[in-house]
């Protein structure tokens, strides 16, 4: 019994060192755990950086560009408060001729929130490949994507081409379901949380449901592809590139942030972190097809090329161009960008608004939630008309 004892202490004093060398792993995994609970979600989404590895997008010292109020503020359309409880809304805000016509709060945060974009980063990182095309660092994206991330000779990727990961065209099998557990992109999650690789969690991916460039067929990964590519074609860190390109430009309120892998690889698909007033900064100057005050910052040709529909059908009622989304029934003008849970950069040219929607809606994925936000979006611009 003693040296059963003896061993059970030793055992016990082998788990107790073990858990605090890995105390950062297991913290975080637990927070990833748990990122969604209904008690805590509103608050993990404006407070990622306590949770994850992260990395900041550190701008010289400079002035906020302005956002000047709306002569004439937007009167909420009918139903806008029962959309906002039902969908769990944290902040919207609705720019109409780069004025601000509606801005709020709601579920305790506050304007200074830097609050996760989920997939809008996606969006982000389509602008950013526009500058390494006009440079030359990025010949093409007719490219296969191996030219420039030969990490993924072998995988899946191999033989995809630049232009098909950007239209979600990859062919590459892939489970994008967040509510299940088992699911690809919640492993994905738990790579973020432990002590995993992104490259190498994508460049492990070996299956394909169909050829390159057949069909849309939603792989979060093909975002990540973009960042291996941009990393590859430029030697330097997609941060880096983000902050130098777009958001120092932007001369916005809050340094943001990317949420990173264990090895500092930032988290393109899903991890940027900014405030929903610079968000609508990003989005007007998307608008203005890449102008900012008197300055053009991403070329207007690609903006356009960007936004256009143009991936080949799949599995979407929804159509798609260059990690930017366009409704089925799309008016002329009309793009979005959009995360999981319910966040939105929408924008319809013709009536010059852009809508930005921050959310913690553990329903988004329900069954006519997506139109109900489209009809929610379009009654705003109405409503600045």
């Amino acid at each position: 019994m003693r040296r059963l004892g003896r061993v059970l202490a030793i055992l016990f004093l082998a788990v107790a060192i073990l858990g605090f060398a890995k105390r950062d792993q297991i913290a975080r995994l637990h927070a990833a755990m748990t990122l969604f609970d209904q008690d805590k979600i509103v608050g993990n989404f404006s407070h990622m950086d306590r949770m994850f590895a992260s990395t900041q997008l550190l701008s010289p010292p400079h002035q906020p560009s302005p956002l000047p109020k709306a002569p004439h503020p937007l009167t909420p359309p009918a139903g806008l408060e029962d959309w906002v409880a039902q969908r769990n809304i944290t902040a919207l805000m609705v720019l109409h001729k780069g004025e601000v016509a509606f801005e709020d709060y709601y579920q305790g945060t506050g304007p200074e929130d830097l609050r996760v974009s989920w997939s809008m980063a996606k969006s982000f990182l389509a602008t950013l490949l526009g500058f390494s095309l006009l440079d030359g660092s990025i010949a093409s994206i007719e490219d296969p994507v191996t030219k420039y991330a030969p990490a993924l000779k072998g995988s899946a990727y191999d033989g995809a081409t630049i232009r098909n990961v950007l239209h979600m065209a990859s062919g590459v099998e892939f489970n994008e379901d967040y509510l299940d557990f088992w699911s690809d992109i919640n492993k994905m999650g738990r790579i973020i949380a432990t002590s995993g690789s992104l490259d190498d969690f994508t460049a492990g991916l070996k299956t394909r449901s169909r050829p390159p460039g057949e069909a849309f067929h939603y792989v979060s990964m093909d975002t990540h592809v973009i960042g291996m590519v941009l990393r590859g074609a430029t030697g330097r860190s997609i941060p880096d590139l983000m902050n130098e390109r777009v958001i120092t430009p932007l001369h916005l309120e809050r340094d943001p942030y990317y949420l990173t892998d264990s090895t500092g690889t930032a988290f393109v698909l899903g991890g940027m972190n900014m405030t929903t007033r610079d968000y609508a900064r990003f989005g007007q100057m998307i608008l203005q097809d890449g102008h900012w005050q008197d300055r053009a910052l991403v070329p207007e040709t690609w903006i356009r090329e960007m936004t256009a529909d143009s991936a080949p059908r799949g599995d979407d009622a929804e159509h798609y161009g260059y990690q930017w989304w366009l409704p089925h029934d799309a008016r002329p003008g009309e793009f979005y960008a959009r995360g999981v849970y319910g966040q939105y950069i929408w924008f319809d040219r013709a009536a010059e608004t852009v809508i930005v929607v921050n959310a913690a809606d553990t329903g988004f994925a329900g069954e006519g939630v997506h139109d109900q936000n489209m009809a929610m979006m379009r009654a705003l611009v109405r409503a600045t008309q």
